[in-house]
């Protein structure tokens, strides 16, 4: 059992008391803090009985309570204190890691030690958790699992404090105090390999992916050797859709250690996003022979079946997973997503025991609520459909820092930048390469059917959600002009039309991996929508292709999505409300201001009329017609997205309507459109 110092609660950023003037809320915090730190754990128990179990108490409260409570030796109350903590702040470490402690103490080791599993994935600045880990796996004759938790123990240990620091506040997410706090100790150790590659971590999860590269590319060149640098070299390729290069670097990593099979995982997922299925399939079922029941490697081999068009072999995979690991919710899930698949009442049983298990993880949880919110629809029980979707979509939004209303300013940011006046000044402007058709517009609006009929011309490359025009704002957002940011879109009034040429001849250069030698190219990267006053300036040929449905359809259909990230606005009915009504208006201002540049197709009459959608859609964008255009569902291509499996079948109205049996639920949704829109999709 810890002293009673290492158990006190860590109210400020880096455990660090912050040098602002508190709160008086804070303040009686860090007394009853003290008092745990000197074991007087009745009296804090005391003091804490005033905060009452709510969403709105700080998660400090808890967890210090579970912490008296341990101490108390009340391990029950304990362990529902921290149940609570898990619900209102889940990627808390240090709640996962008290409830080690907890399980530890009743002597419940197995549950003991995946606790301490779970704390320091989610903290990996957590040393008590690393050390407890390798005490657990020595006492169960578990020496090479403990010899690698000592291994980063240790690397942890020999780090400089700051840098403990920094991982902790980038586990909070307290992104902006940790590159501030890391900054601070490269400007004083300038070549600190580790300094380096936690300021990528943070750039990537801001999104300025440049950056990212460039610090892992430095780094890498003084310790070559390094693979946590290298793995996170190979992550920021990935997200930056560099797949080719991101697999050449992957090969050269296994190819230091053939036998490690976390090389030859990562391997295989770069040939699988490289789009060389056959390898990836190989490479997935060479790990499986060493590793039979890995849940893991049979639910990547399931998704790499699934984007190649395979769905019977990724539902084997999906159920293997399953039989290995009941836990595993992304199985279920992977299941639910395929969108075709209904599940039989074993497994919808299996699901709903899993709801009762408290040793679910956090994501797993979300995953079942989301699988089960599935399995009810289909079998028309809508009221328990409805109330896993929402469990699952509240249980995201804690994780969310999501505002509508910063939502709303950012958009009209861009009606306050690109006037007429503006937009007719730069006109000569961008790089003239007539190459990209965007398409955008919200998830679940039929952008993927768009796609896979105009990727069926012989003309057109089908690629990805290309990330190249968001990467470009963020890096805008935080470019300064004579030492000043203005912030995007504003910084945009001080840049010369140069820069705008720049910019459309880097995003072709970059996006060229993605093409397979057709004139024209796609990139269907919804959010774009916010950015096509960019796009006009820096690509002033390219065609874009506003994708729309109903607006109660694809808000719902957005509503019960779990996405894998980027779409925070989907977890709530009226953020999504608010989010489509932006979206609207936003693309409204567009059409003022750049008439004829966007072409509007509404997804019920691409449905309701194939071919004279398609001729249209073919003419704006300059091609001529093709009957492989009409048969896109025949065009062998691999497809990433949701709808993967409807867009490979003809055009149906299955789509249609689908929020009707939800209406009384809906109410938030239809409030945030408001009357103009809700009277739209009801009279589709």
């Amino acid at each position: 059992m810890r002293a009673p110092s290492e158990a006190s609660a860590t109210l400020i950023d880096g455990g660090k008391q912050s040098q602002t003037k508190v709160s008086k809320t804070d303040y009686q915090l860090h007394k009853i803090q003290k008092k745990i730190e000197h074991g007087k754990y009745e009296e804090a128990l005391a003091d804490l009985s005033q905060y009452s179990n709510s969403e709105s108490v700080r998660p400090d409260v808890y967890y210090m309570r579970a912490v008296c409570l341990r101490y108390c030796r009340k391990f029950d109350s304990a362990l529902r204190a921290l149940q609570l903590l898990k619900e209102i702040a889940p990627e808390f470490g240090r709640a996962y890691q008290e409830e080690g402690h907890t399980y530890r103490a009743l002597g419940k080791e197995s549950l003991a030690l995946k606790a301490y599993e779970r704390a320091c994935s989610l903290n990996p600045a957590l040393t008590a958790s690393f050390k407890a880990q390798s005490d657990l796996l020595k006492q169960q004759g578990q020496i090479t699992r403990a010899q690698r938790i000592d291994a980063q123990l240790d690397r942890l240990l020999n780090l400089p404090k700051p840098l403990v620091a920094v991982t902790d506040l980038i586990s909070q997410g307290k992104l902006l105090r940790a590159e501030e706090l890391c900054k601070d100790f490269m400007r004083k150790t300038p070549h600190h390999v580790e300094g380096m590659r936690l300021l990528a971590d943070i750039a990537i999860r801001l999104g300025v992916l440049d950056d990212a590269e460039l610090l892992l590319k430095s780094a890498i060149e003084l310790e070559p050797e390094n693979s946590w640098l290298r793995i996170d070299f190979i992550r920021v390729l990935r997200k930056k859709q560099q797949f080719e290069r991101a697999l050449i670097q992957a090969k050269a990593l296994l190819e230091t250690q053939p036998d490690n099979l976390q090389y030859r995982s990562l391997y295989a997922i770069e040939c699988m996003q490289s789009g060389y299925f056959e390898q990836a399939l190989a490479e997935f079922d060479a790990i499986l022979l060493r590793l039979p029941n890995d849940p893991i490697t049979s639910i990547s081999k399931g998704h790499a079946l699934k984007t190649h068009g395979d769905s019977n072999g990724a539902i084997a995979c999906y159920r293997n997973a399953i039989k290995a690991d009941p836990e595993k919710g992304e199985a279920f899930y992977s299941l639910a997503n395929l969108k075709t698949y209904r599940f039989t009442d074993a497994e919808l049983r299996e699901l709903v025991s899993s709801t009762e298990n408290a040793n679910l993880s956090f994501i797993d949880r979300v995953y079942v609520h989301f699988a089960l919110g599935k399995a009810y629809e289909d079998k028309h029980d809508i009221a328990a459909s409805f109330e896993h979707y929402q469990a699952g979509n509240s249980m995201k939004k804690t994780q969310s820092r999501y505002k509508p209303e910063q939502m709303t300013a950012e958009l009209e940011a861009q009606k306050k930048v690109f006037t007429r006046d503006f937009l007719e000044s730069r006109s000569g402007c961008g790089y003239p390469a007539k190459d990209p058709i965007f398409i955008l517009g919200l998830p679940r609006a039929g952008s993927t059917l768009l796609e896979q009929i105009l990727s069926s011309h012989s003309d057109v490359d089908g690629t990805l959600e290309l990330p190249n025009v968001l990467a470009l704002s963020q890096k805008l957002r935080r470019e300064s002009v004579r030492e000043v940011c203005p912030g995007y879109p504003f910084v945009l009034e001080q840049i010369t039309g140069n820069n705008f040429e720049d910019f459309g001849k880097t995003y072709i250069n970059e996006t060229y991996c993605h093409r397979k030698g057709a004139r024209r190219f796609i990139d269907k990267m919804p959010n774009n929508f916010r950015h096509i006053g960019l796009i006009k300036l820096m690509l002033p040929n390219a065609k874009i292709v506003d994708a729309r449905r109903n607006p109660l359809d694809c808000c719902w259909s957005g509503y019960k999505q779990l996405f894998a990230e980027g779409q925070e606005f989907t977890y709530d009915l009226s953020d999504i409300g608010f989010y489509y009504r932006d979206y609207v208006n936003l693309m409204e201002y567009w059409e003022t201001v750049l008439p004829g540049f966007i072409l509007k197709v509404n997804n019920e009459d691409v449905i309701d009329d194939l071919e004279g959608q398609v001729k249209r859609i073919l003419e704006f964008c300059e091609l001529s017609f093709e009957d492989s255009c009409l048969n896109f569902h025949n065009t062998k291509r691999n497809v990433r997205t949701p709808s993967s499996e409807q867009v490979r079948r003809p055009v149906n109205r299955s789509g249609v309507g689908q929020w009707r049996p939800f209406t009384e639920y809906l109410s938030p949704l239809r409030h945030a459109l408001g009357d103009e829109l809700v009277q739209l999709s009801e009279g589709a």
